[in-house]
């Protein structure tokens, strides 16, 4: 490994003060098992610039992208291969990225920048076998980049953590079973066991594995949604009796105006500038409401429209752009809901009264709290002029049908979920629910996130399903309900939790108060991290440590049945299949349905679970879920339908699965959501070459970064007030509800297009500003998206 890849000959490298508390709270970078003034990127050694995007988002610049990807990892052969198979129906596999839609028109290119990204660093030819353990020790690999550590390639064997060296060493899968199940087998309780779920676990895997944690007797099974959807699954459930959006990609195509909120699309989920330039292109109306104006909300050049990319030739992604402060989505929301319920005392279409009348609850409570919000507060608390707010409510109302699509920009605050029920809110005033080309439409962030939580990763199990759990399974399942993220990372600092078992995802960099979080893990008995490459998470662990290496999605899955297939639930509820096409990247990987039966088998050796049975060929596993999950009838024909199905949304039927049995209008007050003098809220985010935590470079192309992750996006006016230059070192520090503060040091300011007050920066170096216990008390979410800060120039 060449010095150069390693973050301390980063060039803007001071590291991460840490703060200490009179109550002996960690500070922000005190334990956080890498030095966070540096980065997780690769730093490359070369001074950071900063150049203001103007080009269409996609286009030659993503071209250009891929090509650079497909050399950097040798995969000039199978990297073109993967893209012809990546998102095609029955036969290929689904993209590990994002959790957008497969195209429903036979689109053959149906691929993404990012996507090819993911699945590339996953194909890579390197290997991070024994002889790479046996030269590094963990504390030594502890000062290594987060980015250089997965750069090494994908793990190749089962290892255990020795203690006495220092370092991982090779361990047979019979023994690391034996030692996850005897663990266990000696817990005096099964609560003290935690089982975290990524958003990339299969349906298969993912319903093995709840299956496993219930009959132990635990519910603790924290996973990604508490810590990014979890306020949107509330709040329709709520408003609409379902957990999920009843929008599907046809009503994209269809619609005559979309809401955008709180989504960074051209990165997070690239293929949707497919939808928003064909909507553009058929005469739609495109609302783009962010308090960054991201490259998506501009123009676009979709690479698989030839002739645009032989042209040179963008379509518009938008037709208005607001820019609300942090925090004040829910504000705009209500002044459209005013402006519309003004306009229909001489307007009788403006509301769709019949709708209301028939359909939903609670109208005249909301209509009350529409007209008893005066337009100031409005303005004051969006930080948008009445005549921006006034332009989307004409938007609203001349359009027939609407779709109202949001992410974490929306739901990571306090008040996530008043804000997604605002959403629904709005839609009810205009009947947009129940009909082609309306409703609502949550971006999920991962491929198969929302497909964990239909097949049982849910730490508050409802009683219908664990009645039927444990009539098919055999089992009696635990009623009590289990530990989120938060709580898991409370109680294993507490020393409640003794065992932590990761399947998938970087559960340190990933979760809030780094180094709170850290600590926590380091307390406990056992850590088991099931994953494809080697991670932060491996290198903070219990006093004993497993890493369990798994097929990737890509990797052909043979089974004493055959090669197997696995299933995966998209945002917009089509569950369908995916079949690796590529060797594995060792002999030695296992599947992880075949990971969880044998921890499984180990810790229940008398479990009359036929888990070796289950694994010898998914379409047994798939066979059980459809007697247990709604939806899922009939599971094995259906999933191999073309595209898969779609799952039932009872709220798109117009049934509502409400106390009431209607529609639920919410009248929440708006929160105050103005930064404090002096103060600025916050806002964590990915950079364009970022996945969650893998990060693939230092640049971020959409917003003109080169070299550079430790940096803050400013205001210039807010720069100016606290002589703040460009690229000016400052010193960031976020002050949490107890009154704890927590500081990063060092950190570049870049004056950027965003509202006053506001400010933001990159996780997962950011997240040691936020503290555990900064959570929002509707959802339980960390509120990443709005910490309270300040900023000054850093001391010489």
């Amino acid at each position: 490994m060449n010095a150069s890849d390693r973050n301390d000959d980063a060039p803007v490298a001071t590291d991460a003060a840490a703060t200490q508390d009179a109550d002996g709270t960690p500070g922000a970078a005190e334990g956080n098992g890498h030095r966070a003034g540096n980065g997780s990127g690769p730093a490359p050694g070369s001074p950071p610039e900063f150049r203001p995007y103007h080009h269409p988002a996609a286009g030659w610049g993503a071209a250009k992208s891929v090509s650079r990807v497909l050399v950097r990892e040798g995969a000039l052969v199978d990297g073109p291969r993967a893209i012809l198979r990546m998102n095609h129906e029955n036969t290929g596999f689904d993209c590990p990225g994002c959790a957008w839609p497969d195209a429903t028109k036979g689109l053959h290119l149906d691929i993404c920048e990012n996507g090819i990204k993911h699945v590339t660093w996953e194909m890579t030819r390197k290997r991070v076998g024994k002889e790479f353990f046996a030269t590094h020790t963990v504390t030594e690999l502890m000062e290594w980049s987060d980015s250089a550590l997965e750069n090494e390639g994908r793990l190749t064997g089962p290892l255990v953590y020795d203690a006495a060296t220092d370092h991982y060493v090779p361990i047979s899968w019979k023994d690391a079973f034996e030692l996850v199940g005897r663990t266990l087998r000696e817990l005096d309780s099964p609560d003290r066991a935690a089982f975290y779920t990524s958003g990339r676990l299969g349906n298969e895997a993912t319903f093995l594995y709840q299956l496993m944690a219930r009959e132990l007797g635990t519910n603790n099974l924290p996973d990604c949604s508490n810590m990014c959807h979890e306020a949107s699954g509330r709040a329709l459930e709520a408003s609409l009796g379902t957990g999920k959006g009843t929008v599907d990609l046809k009503d994209w195509e269809t619609t005559d105006a979309l809401f955008i909120i709180g989504v960074n699309a051209a990165s997070n989920a690239p293929r949707m500038l497919t939808a928003l330039a064909g909507a553009h292109k058929r005469g739609a109306r495109i609302v783009h409401i962010n308090p960054l104006v991201e490259a998506a909300a501009t123009r676009t050049i979709v690479p698989h429209d030839f002739v645009d990319m032989a042209l040179f030739h963008p379509t518009a992604t938008t037709t208005l752009n607001l820019q609300p402060r942090i925090g004040g989505d829910m504000a705009l929301l209500r002044g459209i809901a005013k402006a519309i319920l003004e306009l229909s005392g001489s307007d009788p279409k403006a509301l769709d009264r019949e709708f209301i009348d028939r359909y939903t609850a609670g109208f005249d409570a909301y209509r009350a709290r529409c007209e008893a919000t005066p337009w100031e507060e409005i303005e004051q608390q969006s930080g948008v002029p009445r005549a921006g707010i006034l332009a989307a409510a004409r938007t609203y109302r001349d359009a027939d049908r609407s779709v109202v699509s949001w992410c974490l920009g929306v739901t990571q605050h306090e008040h996530g979920v008043d804000t997604v029920r605002e959403i629904v809110n709005l839609l009810l005033l205009r009947g947009n629910l129940g009909r082609e080309g309306a409703g609502p439409s949550p971006v999920r962030g991962h491929s198969n996130v929302q497909g964990n939580r239909t097949c049982g990763i849910d730490h508050r199990p409802t009683e219908e399903f664990l009645d039927r759990l444990g009539e098919v399974c055999g089992i009696d399942p635990p009623r009590a309900h289990g530990l989120d993220t938060v709580r898991t990372v409370e109680a294993m600092h507490r020393g409640d939790v003794t065992v932590f078992v990761g399947m998938g995802g970087n559960f340190a960099l990933a979760a809030p108060d780094t180094p709170y979080t850290c600590e926590a893990l380091r307390r406990t008995e056992l850590t088991v991290q099931v994953s494809t490459k080697l991670n932060r998470s491996h290198l903070v662990h219990g006093r004993q440590a497993l890493i369990l290496p798994c097929l990737g999605r890509t990797e052909k899955d043979h089974q004493r049945g055959g090669v197997q297939s696995t299933s995966v639930e998209d945002s917009m509820s089509m569950v369908h299949l995916s079949v690796g096409m590529k060797r594995p990247a060792s002999p030695h990987l296992l599947s992880e349905p075949a990971i969880i039966a044998g921890i499984a088998r180990a810790a229940l050796p008398d479990s009359a679970t036929p888990w070796e049975w289950y694994v010898e060929d998914y379409d047994r596993i798939r066979d059980t879920m459809a007697k247990v999950l709604d939806g899922f009838e009939d599971f094995n024909r259906r999933v191999r339908l073309p595209l898969g199905f779609r799952i039932r949304q009872p709220a798109r039927e117009l049934v509502f699965l409400t106390p009431s049995g209607r529609a639920e209008f919410s009248a929440a007050p708006l929160p105050d959501v103005v930064p404090a003098p002096g103060t600025l809220a916050l806002g964590t985010m990915r950079s364009h070459d970022q996945w969650n935590t893998t990060v693939y470079s230092d640049d971020d192309r959409y917003r003109g970064i080169k070299n550079l992750r430790t940096l803050v996006f400013m205001n210039a006016d807010d720069m100016r007030e606290r002589g703040v230059g460009e690229f000016d070192p400052v010193d960031i520090t976020s002050t949490a509800r107890d009154g704890s503060t927590r500081s990063l040091h060092g950190y570049l300011a870049v004056p950027y297009d965003i509202p006053r007050g506001c400010a933001a920066g990159y996780m997962p170096e950011m997240n040691v500003l936020c503290a555990l216990a900064d959570y929002s008390t509707q959802s339980d979410q960390p509120i990443m998206k709005h910490l309270k800060v300040t900023v000054e120039r850093s001391a010489a």
